[in-house]
């Protein structure tokens, strides 16, 4: 399981770090928010561990930046902020749990079980979606086609699930970024259409049959056949 850790005190996260890698998860870690974001969005990680009071910017702002560019991954927000509105507010702001400082190593470990299982698919959900020769594995975050792995970020990857879950089927710009960056911004943004042409050339690359059409003035679709 790969774990993102975000705590700017040296000591907790020297400590969780440890603790963690012994426990099994591979751990990467942030001092700020910046880092973590680009950490985020350039990996793949199942589950991550935000700090409150980071240097650069309130650990809440980071969360809903992180929900935004597309990062669904379980939050347990670690805070030393105890009082019932904060609490409140951390789990209404795109937090899945909430611990706070100082804390049990026990409980932490329990409660990223409790998200890891939680945030899981179901025995009778399909943990692989499959169109043409194009795989994604739901469980590990990566997709293949031919069955060669294709390097995606986080965001590209979510991007793609959702086109393979409406295969064949036209979606416009406004419904991927409601349901991909989880927000509406001007329609005359390039965004989605940036992140197609980055997608396209990993998944559609030279001498393969392409997948992702344009569907000019209205949208896009994966074809399915």
């Amino acid at each position: 399981m790969r774990l993102l850790l975000v705590e700017d005190e040296v000591d907790i996260q020297s400590f969780l770090r440890r603790s963690l890698e012994e426990a099994g998860y591979e751990v990467k870690a942030a001092n700020d928010g910046k880092t973590a974001e680009h950490l985020a969005v350039e990996g793949t990680f199942d589950i991550l561990i935000v700090d409150l009071g980071l240097p650069d910017q309130d650990g809440i702002s980071l969360i809903l930046r992180l929900r935004q560019l597309g990062v669904r991954a379980p939050v347990l927000i670690l805070s030393a902020r105890r009082s019932v509105d904060d609490r409140v507010r951390g789990l209404e702001q795109g937090g899945d749990d909430y611990l706070t400082k100082p804390f049990a190593l026990a409980e932490l470990l329990a409660r990223l079980r409790n998200l890891l299982k939680r945030n899981s698919p179901s025995a009778g959900e399909a943990t692989r979606i499959r169109v043409q020769d194009l795989e994604l594995d739901l469980l590990r975050r990566e997709a293949s086609r031919g069955g060669l792995v294709l390097q995606l970020t986080q965001q590209e990857f979510v991007l793609l699930e959702y086109l393979c879950r409406n295969a064949g089927r036209v979606v416009t710009r406004s419904m991927i970024l409601d349901k991909v960056w989880g927000m509406r911004i001007q329609p005359d943004t390039n965004v989605v259409d940036v992140h197609i042409y980055r997608l396209r050339g990993k998944v559609d690359s030279a001498g393969q049959i392409p997948l992702i059409k344009t569907m000019r003035g209205v949208g896009y679709v994966l074809k399915d056949r």
